[in-house]
């Protein structure tokens, strides 16, 4: 798999998100999925504190030993684990970072990243406890996740002021079919040389071929799982008039819906690992093929011309 740098950090262009483990799959199938996605030539791993209830970085820091050095582990924190557990705060910086080191049983996280923005806390003080975990060898580079493009540059500028660790990666929401990233976020991470991870690659599976127009959600698959407006919002009408005619452009070319959801986003601006979730080994290998396939720049014209219809 070719690589690409964030900071100090060489990944490959695809990456398994682990939000799946301890919430649709268990200790056991998620070790397989991770043994998998090694032995694939996948290095970046991205997890979360709050993600299967903690389990999520238990399960892969389990998986991960004994080739613990094989990896690039990407965490998270802010999201609200209980009461005063949460946020930006630099008291709560240095604890969440304690506890997934614990959870993660390593000595560093690769790249930690604020998961998402508490206005409750000035960036400045977020920023000043990260750069002491950064000093202290806890943790190797910074990012931010769901943060807008002023919440970027505002970083970015206090990052600057006091010349302590600055975010080198934005953690979006990034699709063929969720592009708002594209107006401003992605602008934003080519002024700071911020590399962009993009979530829900393959929205929730639609990119996929998983759903059927006008059927609900098959057993098991992640949006059986959410809030029936999440479920309409994602298998809407218009989605799936999009999907189909992607589908026949990617055909034409000998790939499949899979194949483009990965090659697009790999021929964006800024871009780094494509986090793509998985629940088996051969979910894994076929993420990984789909993401060989580089678009040409007509190609990358033809297809933003589908989506300008769309």
């Amino acid at each position: 798999m070719s690589t690409l740098t964030i900071g100090s950090l060489d990944a490959g262009r695809v990456g398994l998100g682990c939000n799946n483990f301890g919430m649709r799959i268990g200790e056991d199938r998620a070790g397989e999925v991770v043994r998998a996605a090694l032995d694939a030539g996948i290095t970046f791993f991205d997890t979360a504190d709050v993600y299967g209830g903690t389990r999520s970085e238990e399960f892969l820091g389990k998986a991960l030993a004994g080739r613990r050095d094989e990896a690039i582990v990407a965490t998270k924190f802010g999201s609200t684990l209980g009461e005063g557990r949460g946020g930006a705060s630099a008291r709560w910086v240095a604890q969440a970072c304690e506890d997934s080191l614990r959870r993660l049983g390593t000595d560093r996280i690769d790249l930690y990243q604020l998961h998402r923005p508490d206005d409750s806390v000035p960036i400045a003080e977020t920023l000043g406890a990260l750069d002491e975990l950064v000093q202290a060898g806890k943790v190797v580079r910074i990012g931010n996740s769901n943060f807008s493009a002023a919440q970027i540059d505002e970083a970015a500028a206090a990052s600057a002021a006091s010349g302590e660790a600055a975010f080198v990666t934005a953690q979006n929401h990034f699709s063929l079919l969720e592009r708002r990233v594209q107006a401003e976020v992605i602008p934003a991470c080519e002024r700071h040389g911020l590399a962009m991870l993009p979530y829900f690659p393959l929205a929730s599976g639609l990119l996929t071929g998983k759903y059927t127009r006008g059927e609900a959600p098959p057993e098991g698959t992640r949006l059986a799982l959410m809030p029936s407006e999440r479920v309409d919002r994602v298998l809407s009408e218009r989605n799936f008039d999009l999907v189909e005619r992607l589908t026949a452009w990617a055909e034409g070319q000998g790939h499949t819906i899979l194949d483009l959801a990965f090659a697009w986003l790999a021929a964006q601006p800024t871009m780094g690992p494509v986090i793509a979730g998985a629940t088996s080994a051969e979910q894994v290998q076929a993420n990984v093929a789909a993401g060989q396939w580089q678009l040409a720049g007509d190609e990358v014209v033809a297809v933003d011309g589908i989506l300008a219809g769309g």
